[in-house]
């Protein structure tokens, strides 16, 4: 049985959605990151970047979402996308995860949790964070998913993040982003997002963020104890 360490944020979202889609069995184990849960020895002895998600699967551990996403699709032979292929999958789940993800979380971060006066750095990762969403708008151009003709886990990785174009971007959303628009509502559409978006519904995670919160989420923003 796989546990999946998770909490309702863009990149557990990617894994809670590939799970749904596939069938797999698992078993949810909530992890409240503005509690600091995840910063424990015995998660941090599955993760020791302590961050959500990770998974256990037997004896094996893995962390980092698309890290997850290659492991179980190439497991269970689901969503691998074609052999032929395979070199595309590879640079669009790492323009994701080493572009579209960081950007995207840097830009909500100076946005809306830094302290004001720091116009450099929102404009700067709110302008990257743009610039990845151009590059996947311009990309899907006349495309239904990002790789090859099937949905795949290139789909899955950046339908976590893309979910939260608003908050990333600002009011707008995907509305610039026309092709990109068009391929997040059909894959939002999808009965297994709906089932992902329920995950861990009967769990009180802590929502109110404060300094608790702030220790927990951005360490490295306080010294060391």
């Amino acid at each position: 049985m796989i546990k999946f360490y998770f909490h309702h944020t863009p990149n557990p979202m990617k894994v809670a959605l590939f799970l749904e889609e596939t069938g797999l069995p698992y078993e949810v184990v909530p992890l409240d990151t503005l509690k600091g849960e995840q910063h424990t020895p015995e998660y941090k002895a599955i993760n020791p970047n302590a961050k959500a998600p990770a998974i256990t699967d037997g004896e094996t551990r893995v962390f980092d979402s698309n890290a997850i996403l290659m492991y179980l699709s190439e497991k269970s032979g689901k969503l691998t996308g074609k052999p032929e292929d395979r070199g595309e999958m590879l640079s669009w789940l790492m323009f994701i995860a080493s572009g579209l993800g960081p950007y995207s979380g840097q830009s909500v971060h100076f946005r809306h949790a830094a302290p004001e006066g720091l116009d450099y750095a929102v404009n700067r990762y709110l302008r990257e964070a743009q610039r990845h969403y151009e590059v996947l708008d311009t990309h899907m151009e006349g495309r239904e998913f990002i790789v090859g003709n099937e949905f795949s886990i290139a789909d899955v990785s950046a339908w976590g993040w893309v979910d939260k174009a608003a908050v990333v971007l600002g009011e707008e959303g995907l509305a610039p982003y026309p092709n990109l628009k068009r391929w997040f509502e059909s894959i939002d559409s999808r009965p297994a997002v709906a089932r992902a978006r329920n995950i861990a519904s009967d769990v009180e995670f802590k929502k109110e963020f404060d300094e608790e919160a702030k220790r927990a989420f951005f360490p490295s923003n306080y010294p060391k104890a």
